[in-house]
């Protein structure tokens, strides 16, 4: 008998920007399989954007690495408690964790000892660092909605059960962006040189990383006085990049815009851009990249110390190779990211092969991602709920 969540409450976290998107397709596609479908958690503008009831907004678990977590630590905690609480006193049909696996995987757990069916939507990268976490999703999860093909298999070889449903943005993003289209959208000259900056996300990653970010386009506009930068801010962010960008010096040179990360890529010639999920996003894109992080130094040092391979960001990962720059913690100074990015503009014949063979790379891997993501999720979570 096939489950029907047409008058049901389904639970979803998604704890920041990337997740909030990924969730919002994800629910939207629900909603048109079961009219009716509620959803409340906690979530962000795209989700709520959906018709969700968000009791606290994702910005609030936006925190990447661990001295940062600790400082927010008893907060983070708290919500956790409280959402815990309320769920288990008012059951919904479905937990859906959306990424954020620090948070979700404990949520659910409990959830599931309680009799809720959980689902995580974008499988932990075992792969990639802390592979302890195996044990920690089969005892939590029902079921993985994996993004990567690759997935599955790896995860049923330890007894998880999970589903292939490709990355959601995929289809909807070009083969080949209109480039033009996006430029005349942000009033930027048809052949001006531009650079999208794209920081990230949280609180700890502008601190970090967008006063570093805005030195090299300093730098960067002293080499080549032509270029022009976008840097997309989410809103939860914008006054203080807002007051970063003031005091950066960088004029007319720089156009600052509420969110709008898909223009700013589909705009420019390269981006430079945190290492996380919008990596993949620029990926799709078909834009060379340059990939930066830079943490407190402690977080840094625990968290090479979980890795299991030499990349950070998604696309050289994929790829098992370097097929972009990573410039990481110290490596990350203003000058090495100009360089680095400047390289990718250079008009020699060996740069413009360069920047082809890149782009033939993120044509594949984004035919290779490009499935009917809600209807396979939607699927998944139907036989999830029928078992």
């Amino acid at each position: 008998m096939a489950a029907d969540l047409s008058a049901a409450t389904v639970a979803l976290v998604a704890g920041e920007a990337s997740g909030d998107l990924l969730a919002a397709q994800l629910l939207r596609g629900l909603q048109a399989r079961w009219p009716g479908l509620q959803a409340v958690g906690i979530g962000g503008p795209q989700l709520e954007a959906a018709g969700f009831t968000a009791w606290w907004p994702s910005e609030k678990l936006a925190v990447r690495g661990y001295v940062e977590v600790l400082r927010h630590y008893r907060e983070i905690v708290g919500i956790r408690r409280q959402l815990k609480n309320r769920l288990l006193a008012d059951q919904p049909r479905l937990f859906i964790g959306v990424d954020a696996p620090d948070f979700n995987l404990d949520l659910e757990g409990d959830l599931r000892a309680a009799g809720v069916k959980t689902v995580h939507f974008v499988a932990p990268a075992v792969w990639a660092w802390r592979p302890e976490r195996v044990e920690q999703i089969r005892r939590c999860v029902d079921h993985v909605l994996c993004i990567f093909p690759f997935e599955p298999e790896l995860l049923a070889r330890h007894g998880i059960n999970a589903t292939y449903v490709g990355h959601p943005l995929a289809p909807l993003i070009p083969l080949e962006p209109d480039q033009a289209k996006a430029r005349a959208g942000l009033g930027l000259a048809p052949d001006a040189r531009v650079v999208a900056l794209l920081p990230g996300s949280r609180s700890a990653e502008i601190e970090h990383l967008l006063p570093r970010f805005l030195q090299a386009a300093r730098l960067m506009l002293r080499e080549q006085p032509g270029l022009r930068f976008v840097l997309p801010a989410v809103p939860a962010q914008f006054a203080r990049i807002e007051q970063l960008v003031a005091r950066a010096g960088l004029g007319a040179a720089l156009q600052l815009t509420r969110g709008g990360s898909h223009a700013a890529l589909a705009a420019c010639d390269v981006t430079l851009i945190a290492s996380g999920t919008a990596t993949l996003e620029a990926a799709l894109f078909k834009r060379p990249m340059v990939i930066a992080y830079h943490m407190n130094w402690l977080s840094w040092k625990l968290h090479q110390r979980k890795m299991l391979q030499p990349w950070v960001g998604l696309p050289n990962i994929l790829a098992g190779e370097f097929l972009v720059p990573e410039l990481l913690q110290q490596a990350a100074t203003p000058a090495a990211l100009a360089r680095e990015t400047l390289a990718w503009l250079a008009d020699d014949q060996a740069t413009q092969a360069r920047r082809e063979a890149l782009r033939q790379r993120f044509v594949s891997l984004h035919r290779e991602l490009s499935r009917d993501t809600v209807r396979l999720a939607s699927d998944a979570i139907e036989q999830v709920l029928a078992a």
